[in-house]
């Protein structure tokens, strides 16, 4: 490394200086942070991009925040001129990583890994430039493999070493079964880093094990090591659980803009730096200029909370997108009036109906038990009112306002 750094002119430690601290930001590990910075040197003396991987299994093509905490480090590796090798996991995928899970994920079909793939591709479009993305199928080179370069490759690992992830001795220590074919996993991740000849590979933290075995693999097959970068797991708008459409507490890249501002609005005021700092375009001077200003109360954290949405909004739907959807926010929420532009449903049923089955039937919540809930909470208006009442009954007029929560209203019309 010392020797490589000596090779640089000043203007070129600086950019190494520059870049280290941009790739750095947020990230929760880097093994070994020493070879990152040899790397990054190396290819500007060299003048030689970096290979950057990202390996995805497309089981699940809805991305929300929590997915591009990843995407957005690719993107700063991609404006420095790095390449992105984006691996499909079309072979691995119908096997199922088995990286947090209790049992055996269910096997993808062909047909569903490609649609699934198509869904990523134009999502993650809206992130990364898609056009300088290397896109590569791992079935390519998986699917030649014979029995023999098979049992090499697992001759190259050891049991014990596989048995040290946590949901394996888990589920070992509770007696549920692991199929053989799950062991291979890991194996095969490995393996598209040697075939790719990756400088670095990034993920989330729970990916931890899978990454380790591109460094392990590549050595094994006299490669440089690539560096694992792994970035921290996002908390969704609970604060508390990682970000997931399951437990409802995300925020989808393709909601639209004033559900996406009011969402970001929801979160909570310690999580906010984490956003900034994950989910955001922010420079690392930036940043550090927004946390002066919390921290010496020059900005209140509302204004920051509301910079926060307007930053997401813009970077998935532009400037005017953001300044309306603040501007919707700021009538509805701050002020209490009702929105200028509220969703009509044409309602063709009965004259009169339970308040309960009136939020159902318009799809403001999915179920009565929500609904009374809601009630309960308070959460649910009619023309502006509070309803107290599960029981009340209401009588369809034209023009009828319900509202349910902070940010679902309807308008009636008959």
């Amino acid at each position: 490394m010392n020797q490589v750094m000596e090779q640089l002119t000043d203007k070129q430690r600086n950019e190494v200086k520059r870049q280290m601290a941009l790739y750095s930001q947020g990230v929760q590990d880097i093994i070994p942070v020493e070879d990152l910075e040899a790397k990054v040197a190396k290819s500007i003396l060299e003048n030689r991009p970096l290979k950057i991987k990202l390996g995805l299994d497309p089981s699940a093509p809805d991305v929300h925040l929590g997915h591009t905490v990843v995407l957005n480090k690719l993107r700063q590796f991609q404006e420095n001129g790095h390449i992105i090798q984006l691996i499909i996991g079309d072979f691995t995928g119908k096997i199922g990583d088995p990286t947090g899970k209790s049992v055996a994920r269910k096997q993808l079909t062909t047909e569903e890994v490609e649609h699934n793939a198509k869904t990523y591709f134009e999502q993650f479009g809206k992130i990364v430039d898609m056009e300088k993305v290397e896109l590569h199928y791992n079935s390519k080179w998986l699917s030649q493999l014979n029995f023999e370069d098979v049992i090499n490759l697992a001759g190259k690992i050891t049991v014990a070493r596989l048995l040290e992830r946590d949901d394996f001795d888990e589920r070992i220590s509770t007696g549920k079964p692991i199929s053989l074919h799950e062991f291979f996993y890991p194996l095969m991740q490995g393996y598209d880093s040697v075939m790719l000849e990756c400088d670095i590979e990034l993920g989330g933290t729970d990916q931890h094990f899978n990454i380790l075995m591109g460094r392990h693999y590549q050595e094994k097959f006299g490669k440089e090591k690539q560096v694992a970068m792994l970035m921290p797991l996002l908390e969704g708008l609970d604060g508390v659980e990682k970000m997931s459409k399951s437990k409802k507490n995300y925020i989808g890249i393709d909601e639209a803009p004033e559900e996406m501002y009011g969402k970001s609005m929801s979160i909570p005021d310690s999580l906010m730096i984490k956003y900034f700092e994950l989910v955001t375009n922010f420079t690392p001077e930036e940043l550090q200029r927004l946390k002066s200003d919390i921290a010496s109360e020059e900005m209140h954290p509302r204004d920051a909370k509301m910079l926060l949405a307007n930053t997401i909004v813009k970077m998935y739907h532009g400037k005017k997108a953001a300044e309306a959807a603040e501007k919707h926010f700021i009538t509805v929420f701050q002020q209490g009036t009702m929105p200028e532009e509220i969703p009509v449903i044409k309602w063709n049923g009965v004259e009169e109906v339970s308040i309960i089955d009136l939020i159902v039937e318009l799809e403001l919540l999915t179920s009565k038990s929500e609904a009374r809930r809601m009630i309960a909470n308070r959460g649910v208006k009619i023309n502006g009112e509070k309803v107290e009442d599960t029981n009340l009954v209401v009588q369809i007029n034209e023009g009828l306002i319900v509202q349910v929560g902070k940010r679902k209203f309807v308008k009636i019309a008959k």
